[in-house]
């Protein structure tokens, strides 16, 4: 699934393609929004901003498009009067002058007042947002102590929107690898020292992610792997995906567990048993 530095890329790619342009068709494959199409081709889109995992196409008539990507969706740009060669199933349509915004394979669609946003069901319960600049890891590490979160295991509470939106599950393991601490502690159980640590990773791993377009390892510590090793695959994240390996700070070998539903990765050696206690 798209994480939040996913979304936010792939809707800044939609803005530079429609934002602040009147665009002359909108396509709903759902035939419940099919209504919508008319009323809000020819309008001029306005801002198009990410909530978490949510991307916001807002439209100069008080009218917004909420799309969420799930698993498999995708926003693709291409020339106007194209589409690209796929078995992609087409959900959304924007298509301007000069550019047209794609969005397949998803079908988390619908269409909204503007001033109504708030209400949304998805919406209205996400915590910060973990790419928002105003947010600093003393807000995280609070939220972390909050009564919601303080009892329950840190690979829940990464996975809640609640906490902190935008989050997944390539994220949660990076994430608990940099903090150093196993996914099965809970919040009540660190010291001070941890919770920050907890904080810091939570925004730097994900801010990391979104400015080196889904690598997770610091750049010199990526550099020097990539000196040794081939393939981009090897040498962009710490733990996620690679079960087996050896852990690039200790040589212990990556576990996978399921927690959650989802796949999570983590090495004991580093992490196992880690109360920060």
């Amino acid at each position: 699934m798209p994480e939040g530095p996913e979304i936010r890329l792939a809707a800044e790619k939609v803005a530079a393609a429609v934002e602040g342009k009147a665009v002359q068709r909108v396509m709903f494959s759902q035939h419940r929004l099919r209504r919508f199409g008319p009323k809000l081709s020819g309008s001029v889109v306005s801002k198009i901003e990410t909530k978490g995992k949510a991307l916001l196409t807002h439209f100069d008539n008080g009218i917004s498009i909420y799309s969420h990507n799930q698993l498999y969706g995708v926003w693709r740009i291409v020339a106007a009067g194209s589409l690209p060669k796929t078995k992609r199933r087409l959900r959304l349509a924007l298509h301007a002058d000069d550019r047209s915004a794609l969005l397949y394979s998803a079908s988390d669609i619908s269409v909204w007042q503007t001033q109504d946003l708030d209400k949304h069901p998805f919406l209205a319960k996400l915590g910060p947002d973990i790419l928002d600049p105003t947010v600093s890891y003393r807000c995280v590490a609070t939220r972390l102590l909050d009564k919601p979160f303080l009892n329950r295991p840190l690979h829940s509470i990464l996975m809640d929107q609640s906490f902190m939106a935008g989050v997944g599950n390539y994220l949660r393991s990076e994430i608990l690898f940099q903090a150093r601490l196993s996914p099965k502690l809970k919040p009540k159980q660190l010291n001070t020292t941890a919770v920050e640590s907890l904080a810091n990773a939570i925004l730097d791993i994900s801010r990391r992610s979104y400015e080196s377009k889904g690598v997770t390892l610091p750049s010199r510590m990526r550099n020097e792997i990539q000196n040794q090793q081939s393939g981009r695959a090897r040498n962009r994240f710490y733990v996620f995906g690679r079960e087996g390996k050896s852990c690039y700070l200790c040589n212990s070998k990556i576990g996978r567990q399921e927690m959650g539903g989802r796949r999570l990765y983590w090495c004991v050696n580093c992490q196992g048993g880690q109360s920060g206690g």
